[in-house]
């Protein structure tokens, strides 16, 4: 396991520029990272589990680099490191979650409004877990007091999918754990992700998600921490940094001691 207490670990996270956050280090040594400027605006989370461990890691990773964050945490638990950080806004219930996203519509339009000019304007990572159970809520909530004049399309559903297709432009990048399904997403939103870390998955998850990586690989012993990455039809089996909630509070709090 590669652990965030590891101060040689630590330092090669910290020495990396702006935007780019370190997924983990592949079986061939090689250090694996999310370059949100370079190459990939949005990342994709799908796997049976380990996923909120590595939103956790990512979001930390570009907090600690001056972003602000938006943490949807619909199961109200998984996130709890969030809560109370400055630049951190966190939602838990799907009515907080509903109106937090209606509200990030109305930051998109405020940034791109700046016609490019971002450079006091703090990158804003958006935080999705437990997308799959999360959007279908989200759907039937706005039917609940949609009035007949109201688009059909939830106005949160549509915001997410707004940062996803205009979020360079804007500095606003989404970090989304799930499968990108057709009936509360555009399936053509799924090609905006550059970078997909996938675990535990079937044939048919990795065909539909990375078809042009070739066939799924054999996944011989799934470990705790252990991702596919797959970035631009290159596949790198990954071993991800395991941050605790506790290393994640240190490190943005007391920027001198991570452990303190």
């Amino acid at each position: 396991m590669l652990s965030f207490a590891d101060p040689d670990l630590r330092q090669q996270i910290e020495a990396l520029p702006e935007g780019t956050a370190l997924i983990g280090i592949s079986t061939t040594g090689k250090a694996i990272a999310v370059d949100l400027d370079g190459e990939s605006p949005h990342a994709l989370v799908c796997t049976a589990s380990g996923s909120t461990t590595m939103l956790r890691s990512l979001t930390a990773q570009f907090l600690r680099q001056g972003a602000h964050a938006l943490v949807l945490d619909p199961k109200r638990i998984f996130h709890l490191w969030a809560k109370g950080l400055p630049t951190v806004t966190h939602r838990g219930n799907i009515a907080g979650i509903h109106d937090a996203l209606v509200h990030l519509a109305t930051e998109l339009e405020r940034r791109l409004d700046l016609d490019g000019d971002l450079d006091t304007v703090p990158r804003l990572i958006v935080a999705v877990d437990e997308a799959n159970a999360t959007l279908p809520r989200l759907a039937r909530y706005w039917e609940t007091f949609r009035q007949k004049d109201d688009p059909k399309t939830s106005p949160a559903i549509a915001a997410l999918e707004e940062a996803l297709w205009v979020g360079r432009a804007a500095h606003v990048h989404v970090i989304f754990d799930g499968r990108p399904q057709p009936t509360v997403l555009r399936s053509a939103a799924r090609e905006l992700f550059a970078t997909v870390i996938l675990a535990r998955f079937t044939a048919d998850t990795w065909q539909a998600l990375v078809p042009d990586a070739g066939p799924a690989p054999k996944q011989r012993h799934p470990q705790q921490g252990h991702f596919h990455v797959i970035q631009h039809g290159e596949v790198n089996e990954t071993q991800a940094i395991q941050m605790t909630d506790a290393d994640v509070v240190a490190w943005l709090t007391d920027p001198e001691d991570p452990e303190s």
